[in-house]
C-alpha cells in the first residue's frame, strides 16, 4: 500500500496550526491502510472528512462601546466597513442582545457581536448565560485602553467554563499615529508598543493574577502588528477537524496566511486521494464523470479562497484601469491547462479515461484517474497560493507577464 507508507510522511511536514487531522486520527488511518482493512481505513477517512466539510465555527467578539469591535469583526470577515452586510462602526450601543454576521464566502463560520459586559446590567456568569456562551468556539475581548476589571471578570467566568478566550488591543495604528503626531522627535514605534503591551499586559495581571497574551492589532491593515499572530493562535488551539474552514475564512493578507491555505487544502485533497485510493479496485465509472465534472468546480473554489474569483479580480483590475482578462495575463493560474482548443479540462481528463479504460479496464484507470487530479488540483492549489502571494505586489506583478502551458503529471503517475 503505496499510501500508507507516505501517510505520516505527508502530514509531518505541517505544523500544528495547519494540521486539520488530529494526531489520533492519522495513526488509526494509517493502521487500517497497513493491515489492508481498507473498509475501515475508508470508514474513518469518511468520517474525518464530513467533520471537516460540515463542521461550522461561531466566534464571540466582545468589548465596549468604541472599543473597535465592529471594524475588528468586519476585519475579521474581510468586509470593506462601506460594504453590504458590514457591521456597523461608529454606531452608539443600543441593544443588548448579540448580532450574528456571517462569513461573506463560507456561511458556516458566523461571528457574533456581543454587547459588552460594562453595557450590561448582567453580573459575568450571567452575562454568559444571556449571550448563549456554549455556541462558541472562543471569546475575544477588545479594548482600546487598559483592560478593565469587568473585561478580567469575564474572562475569569469563560475561565471557568472551559473555554477559550483572547484579549485584543484595538486601535493600535491610531495610538501610533497621535503618538507620532504629538512626539515627533522622540517617537520610537517600536518602544510605543512595548509600552503599550506592558500596561495591558500589567492591568490584566492585577486583576487575573496571571499574564494571558495580549494582541496589538489595527483593523485597517490586518498585515501589520499582531493580527497575523491571533489567526496563528487561534487555529493553533481549535479542534483540529475546525481549523480548515476557519484558515479559509482568512483574508489573503500575508504571505503566512496564504501558505496556511496552501497547507489546509493540501491536506484535505490527500485525503480525498486516500479515500478514492480506497475505492480504486472496485469499477465505478459512473462515479468518475461525475468527479471530473466537478473538477472545474473545484477549481474555481480554490480561486475563491485565494481571493483569485472574477469578482475580486475585477475589483483589483478596476483599480489599474484594466479588464479581468488584460489582468489575468499576468497571473499564473489561467494560463495552466491552456492548450490550443477550446476544450474543458473535464473533458480531456475524461476522454482520456476512456481510451485508457478500453485497454486496462475500468478498476485501473480509476486508479490513474485519481492520481492525475490528485496532482491536478496541488498543481492549481500552488499555483493560485503563488497568484495570490504576487497580488501582495500588485505594481511588482504588473510588470510581468506570465505565458500559456501545458502541465504534465510526473512520468510515475503515467
Amino acid at each position: 500500500m503505496a499510501w500508507a507508507s507516505s501517510i505520516n510522511e505527508f502530514f509531518k511536514n505541517f505544523k500544528r496550526e495547519s494540521q486539520i487531522l488530529s494526531e489520533e486520527t492519522i495513526a488509526l488511518i494509517k493502521s487500517h491502510i497497513e493491515n489492508r482493512n481498507l473498509q475501515e481505513a475508508l470508514s474513518v477517512i469518511h468520517s474525518a472528512l464530513s467533520d471537516i466539510e460540515n463542521a461550522s465555527l461561531n466566534i464571540a467578539v466582545t468589548g465596549e462601546t468604541g472599543s473597535g469591535k465592529s471594524s475588528f469583526i468586519n476585519a475579521l470577515r474581510g468586509v470593506g466597513h462601506e460594504e453590504e452586510g458590514a457591521a456597523r462602526t461608529g454606531a452608539t450601543e443600543t441593544t443588548m442582545k448579540r448580532t450574528p454576521y456571517l462569513h461573506p464566502k463560507l456561511p458556516q463560520v458566523t461571528i457574533w457581536d456581543l454587547p459588552g459586559i460594562g453595557s450590561t446590567s448582567f453580573p459575568p456568569e450571567k452575562y454568559l448565560t444571556e449571550m448563549k456562551f456554549g455556541e462558541y468556539d472562543f471569546f475575544i475581548i477588545i479594548s482600546t485602553s487598559r483592560f478593565k476589571e469587568n473585561d478580567a471578570q469575564l474572562a475569569k467566568a469563560i475561565e471557568r467554563m472551559n473555554m477559550n478566550f483572547y484579549f485584543v488591543r484595538a486601535k493600535i495604528d491610531s495610538d501610533i499615529y497621535n503618538e507620532k503626531r504629538s512626539k515627533p522627535k522622540a517617537f520610537n514605534e517600536e518602544k510605543v508598543l512595548k509600552n503599550i503591551l506592558e500596561e495591558c499586559s500589567r492591568h490584566l495581571k492585577e486583576a487575573l493574577s496571571s499574564e494571558p497574551p495580549v494582541f496589538l492589532v489595527s483593523n485597517f491593515d490586518t498585515s501589520k502588528y499582531d493580527f497575523p499572530k491571533l489567526e496563528s493562535k487561534l487555529l493553533y488551539d481549535l479542534p483540529a477537524h475546525k481549523r480548515h474552514v476557519f484558515m479559509l475564512s482568512l483574508s489573503s493578507v500575508t504571505e503566512a496566511t496564504i501558505n496556511l491555505k496552501r497547507d489546509s487544502l493540501k491536506q484535505k485533497v490527500f485525503l480525498e486521494a486516500l479515500k478514492a485510493g480506497a475505492w480504486a479496485t472496485i469499477p465505478f465509472v459512473g462515479m468518475i464523470r461525475d468527479e471530473l465534472e466537478d473538477l472545474d468546480e473545484t477549481f474555481n473554489l480554490f480561486r475563491s479562497y485565494f481571493g483569485l474569483d472574477d469578482a475580486s479580480l475585477e475589483e483589483i483590475a478596476k483599480d489599474f484601469n484594466m479588464s479581468v482578462a488584460e489582468f489575468k495575463v499576468h497571473l499564473r493560474f489561467p494560463h495552466l491547462f491552456t492548450e490550443d482548443d477550446d476544450v474543458s479540462l473535464g473533458r480531456k481528463l475524461l476522454k482520456y479515461i476512456q481510451k485508457f479504460s478500453s485497454v486496462t479496464g475500468g478498476p485501473v484507470a480509476a486508479g490513474i484517474y485519481f492520481k492525475k487530479s490528485y496532482y491536478l488540483q496541488n498543481l492549481f492549489i500552488d499555483a493560485a497560493a503563488n497568484d495570490a502571494i504576487a497580488l501582495l505586489n500588485k505594481e511588482s506583478l504588473l510588470e510581468n507577464k506570465v505565458g500559456p502551458y501545458v502541465s504534465k503529471p510526473p512520468d510515475y503517475w503515467e
